[in-house]
């Protein structure tokens, strides 16, 4: 059967897998070898070059979520945007970044471009127009995430992928929010997709890693770098990442449909002010989300009224895990204010609109009727 036949589920499970010649097992066989044979070898393989046995079979299973030709694993999600970025850029080079856009991504460019002379000018929003008004003789990447972290803004793929080959100019993606499963920015004419691995491939808290996926020509740009910056992810790490993306989209699609549901609550209830989820007709940009996903995820944000404390409510939650990171199975919320966005200043939060009353929430695939009882509860103890 042809790769590109094979449904999501199938990809998942068997796409990328290592065959157990020797004893016939069902799972893929781990490689921890650091040492390989260089004589009389069709690959020299070695841990940082990417390319043993794991990272190599992983690869394809992304590249073919993707539909790319080719695809790299990194120790972080934060190992692959970096990266991905120096392999672009050079000093003289112009680079155009959404905001939003997730802090740690906004601090790396904001502290560590300048030591390399690169130049970068953040949008002034995520409208077609602004990437235009941004964009300098010396542009040589555009970087955008969408949905955005953490108010899920939804940004035009197909206009500003449009907008960047006009004009010879390579852009990349930030999909982790949607995963594979719900979007694929390459079909909409991306050139580069980037994933914290952490996240909805791991999906079960327990895995730091980070992915790209893109041509076989950007993937060989990007692994030029890579083997030098040596941001590679252990055999082991990777071996897990392979397991726990066989039940990928079966969690994504459970989780997104436990996430419309909820959202759908919290904006009828009295005490949120404002509910952040494109699967909600309210949502500014719903019908763009509807036309370039095929679900809305499991991710979403809310404001409480003004007069409830958004740090007192996380404490009183007792299923709901007040907790760093996202997109496990099971459910947490955060304050954006003091994780996801903590290295930037008050003033740069505020203009984000990010405020001390937004809450972070991750849907896990929990029971709904027990997410909204945890939810009640926390209210009607910090009221």
């Amino acid at each position: 059967m042809a790769k590109e036949k094979l449904g999501l589920n199938t990809i998942c499970t068997h796409t990328g897998e290592i065959k157990d010649e020797q004893f016939k097992g069902a799972v893929s066989p781990i490689y921890m070898s650091t040492s390989y044979q260089f004589e009389d070898v069709d690959v020299k393989r070695y841990p940082r070059y990417f390319n043993t046995p794991n990272q190599e079979f992983l690869s394809k299973k992304i590249a073919a979520l993707e539909h790319t030709e080719a695809a790299m694993i990194f120790g972080s999600g934060m190992a692959a945007v970096s990266t991905t970025f120096l392999a672009f850029l050079k000093t003289g080079d112009h680079l155009v970044v959404q905001n939003p856009l997730y802090g740690g991504t906004s601090n790396f460019i904001r502290e560590e471009l300048p030591k390399y002379g690169i130049e970068f000018t953040f949008t002034d929003g995520y409208q077609v127009s602004d990437f235009e008004k941004a964009i300098q003789p010396n542009t040589k990447l555009i970087h955008i995430e969408t949905p955005s972290n953490p108010l899920m803004t939804i940004t035009d793929i197909k206009g500003v992928a449009a907008l960047a080959k006009s004009k010879q100019i390579i852009t990349t993606i930030d999909n982790t929010f949607a995963s594979p499963i719900i979007q694929n920015p390459i079909d909409l004419g991306m050139d580069i997709v980037i994933h914290s691995a952490t996240k909805y491939m791991g999906g079960h808290s327990d895995i730091l890693a980070g992915a790209v996926a893109a041509s076989q020509e950007h993937i060989t740009t990007i692994w030029n770098v890579g083997k030098n910056l040596g941001g590679s992810l252990s055999d082991f790490m990777v071996w897990m990442l392979e397991r726990s993306m066989k039940t990928m989209a079966l969690r994504v699609k459970a989780q997104s449909k436990n996430a419309k549901k909820l959202a759908k609550y919290l904006e009828k209830h009295p005490d949120v002010k404002h509910v952040y989820y494109p699967g909600l007709k309210s949502h500014p940009e719903h019908k763009l989300a509807k036309s370039q996903m095929n679900r809305f995820g499991g991710m979403m944000s809310f404001e409480l009224t003004d007069n409830l404390n958004a740090s007192n409510f996380l404490k009183a939650l007792s299923l709901i895990k007040p907790s760093m990171s996202l997109a496990g199975v099971e459910s947490t919320m955060l304050l954006p204010t003091l994780t996801s966005h903590a290295l930037l200043s008050a003033e740069e939060r505020a203009k984000l609109g990010i405020n001390d009353g937004l809450i972070r929430f991750s849907v896990g695939i929990e029971s709904k009727k027990d997410l909204i009882n945890d939810i009640e509860n926390a209210f009607s103890q910090i009221k």
